[in-house]
């Protein structure tokens, strides 16, 4: 690891000496193995930016280890609480597969710069008015108009398109 700055050669270090033992004792408590490496891994992840701090503890295994618990415990709870809420609620209505359509407006929809698709989007699926969309992109209105005469134009060039060659 000698290409590591030495903050991250020391985690490199410990993540070597302990990934293995860390990831066996959170599977115990955790769902499977693979989400208690996601754990292990996640804890890991939050150490390098903690290091510092970590790394004058007496051991920074167990700072790795108490947040890997709570990433597990975490999760378990989401689960938990999705599965109550599918209780509750029942199961989430069925989607319809996607049409050719649908997925041609979704694919060119995407060749749009990311300006003009929220423009777009907002518009037309949220249906907010030019002034609301305005406000919440922090731009004028003139903006948004052209936003959305831009993105119509292209829209309407590439749909053209997919009709032709279908």
């Amino acid at each position: 690891m000698e290409h590591c700055p030495p903050a991250d050669a020391d985690v490199a270090e410990l993540y070597a000496a302990c990934y293995s033992r860390l990831v066996g004792v959170v599977a115990l408590v955790a769902e499977s193995r693979a989400e208690a490496e996601e754990c292990v891994q996640e804890a890991f992840v939050r150490l390098l930016g903690r290091w510092q701090r970590v790394s004058r503890l007496d051991s920074p295994e167990v700072w790795v280890r108490t947040v890997a618990f709570r990433l597990a415990s975490n999760r378990r709870r989401k689960a938990r609480n999705a599965l109550r809420a599918l209780l509750r609620h029942g199961p989430a209505p069925a989607v319809p597969a996607p049409t050719a359509d649908g997925v041609d407006v979704v694919s060119a929809l995407r060749a749009l710069p990311v300006h003009q698709r929220q423009a777009i989007v907002m518009y037309h699926l949220l249906e907010l008015g030019v002034d609301e969309i305005a406000q919440q992109l922090g731009v004028a209105p003139g903006t948004v108009k052209s936003r959305l005469s831009r993105a119509r134009r292209t829209l309407a060039g590439r749909l053209r398109e997919e009709i032709t060659h279908a």
